[in-house]
């Protein structure tokens, strides 16, 4: 296990949030706008949708992928394909400046060599949520999840390893980034429903990048 702590970028830049979990503020700010335009190349090639879930709740959440595979639920479950089911195509290739943010705060927050081969990238609009959940379809478990916020602020819910473990509530501002892995891997987390406003970089949304390893 990487001694994450030692390993953060200059103080007051990276925020312990649990053991093996950070928050780097405005880590992914810098690239902000690159980071954007990929996001409406990807979302022309693979359009955002509001996946149903196995039990045939339409999740608030619109989604859509990019890089090796992608991550889509449906009546037959939660899982990763390397088709979009809408187009029957591949998903985009993932951007080089997605896999440049998700390697460098991967390293900061102290997991070196991290490699993602799946963005999962949610758009939400106010009122949208996403209840406490674990991130475990993929196969390697010992890489870490790194999860960058564009646009709007929102509160995250950070957890523990059981659903009914009281969450930490912290926001997440425009370019903030969270890492987490090792025994907080399987830790439950969520949003809260997005507040109204307004943002120069995505108007009324929110963007979040989730890069895993999946396979």
């Amino acid at each position: 296990m990487p001694d994450l702590l030692s390993d953060l970028p200059a103080a007051g830049s990276g925020e312990a949030i649990g053991n093996g979990a950070v928050v780097l503020r405005g880590f992914a700010a810098i690239r902000a706008s690159e980071l954007l335009d990929a996001v409406e190349r990807i979302g022309a090639a693979a359009p955002f949708r509001r996946m149903s879930t196995p039990g045939g709740h339409t999740m608030s959440v619109a989604m859509t992928n990019c890089g090796d595979l992608g991550w889509v639920t449906d009546r037959r479950g939660y899982r990763y394909q390397p088709l979009d089911p809408l187009s029957g195509e591949p998903w985009p290739a993932m951007p080089e400046a997605f896999g440049a943010v998700a390697t460098e705060a991967a390293a900061a927050a102290g997991y070196a060599n991290f490699q993602s081969d799946a963005c999962l990238i949610n758009r939400y609009e106010p009122g949208a949520r996403l209840t406490l959940h674990q991130d475990r379809n993929e196969r390697d478990m010992a890489a870490p999840i790194v999860s960058a916020s564009l646009g709007l602020p929102a509160t995250f819910l950070f957890g523990g390893a059981q659903r009914n473990d009281r969450p930490r509530r912290m926001r997440l501002d425009h370019g903030d980034v969270v890492v987490w892995g090792g025994p907080t891997r399987l830790f439950f987390h969520g949003v809260e429903p997005l507040d109204d406003g307004w943002h120069a970089a995505t108007g009324r949304y929110r963007i979040n990048l989730t890069f895993r390893k999946a396979d």
